[in-house]
């Protein structure tokens, strides 16, 4: 006589946010019936109102979308819901993407390489509390936070708006070094850092490299 299925553990509530309509299709027919994606959105603005209306037991969140992505869709939820859990599904596997999203509060973060199986059973374990990545990124988010490389802010919620990146070119820039200087030690090109002081500046709504420096020094960044 074959054993009945079990029906003890319930289907989890799933809003899934990823810019790409196609993508998202995708994710419900691998998810199949093993949970209820009770919304799916693709804009920052959309998710939230989703998130807020549902109240998922788990949202799963792209990291890179074109109004602000999964980091920007974290915060702003966990402003007014601080218990929602949040897995992000990235194809990056960048080091400055994972740490920054756990940074704005995922719980887990895994790739878009994971099987419909594996992703349905990290739904859960984020549900039931655990902190869930694939097997390649574990270790250098131990290392990160571990050293302090995954913000170190002490909790200062402008500093925790820079990426890890961000944030190595800022104490270099405060430091006094040239961009040239900079680019040398991250083995970047100028242009690139040009790219992160702008957004550092933007970011902590600063004008130039004077202020810069005085918003590090008082922070002790140095």
């Amino acid at each position: 006589m074959s054993a009945e299925p079990t029906t003890d553990r319930r289907r989890l509530r799933v809003v899934l946010v990823d810019d790409h309509q196609l993508f998202r299709s995708g994710v419900r027919t691998e998810l199949g019936p093993s949970v209820d994606v009770v919304a799916d959105a693709g804009t920052v603005d959309s998710a939230i109102a989703a998130i807020d209306v549902h109240r998922p037991d788990v949202v799963l969140v792209d990291v890179h979308m074109p109004d602000g992505g999964g980091a920007a869709v974290i915060r702003r939820v966990h402003r007014d819901r601080p218990d929602t859990r949040f897995l992000a599904l990235s194809v990056s596997d960048a080091p400055e993407d994972v740490i920054a999203t756990i940074r704005a509060g995922a719980r887990g973060y895994v790739t878009k390489t994971i099987s419909g199986p594996e992703l349905a059973e990290a739904i859960r374990r984020i549900a039931d509390g655990d902190a869930v990545f694939s097997p390649r990124l574990a270790g250098f988010v131990l290392d990160a936070f571990a050293s302090g490389g995954a913000g170190g802010g002490g909790g200062d919620p402008e500093l925790d708006q820079l990426t890890p990146r961000e944030r190595e070119v800022l104490r270099l820039i405060a430091r006094g070094y040239a961009y040239k200087e900079v680019a040398r030690r991250l083995s970047l090109s100028v242009k690139t850092i040009e790219t992160h002081v702008s957004s550092v500046l933007r970011k902590l709504q600063l004008s130039n490299r004077h202020e810069l420096t005085r918003w590090a020094t008082e922070r002790k960044l140095l």
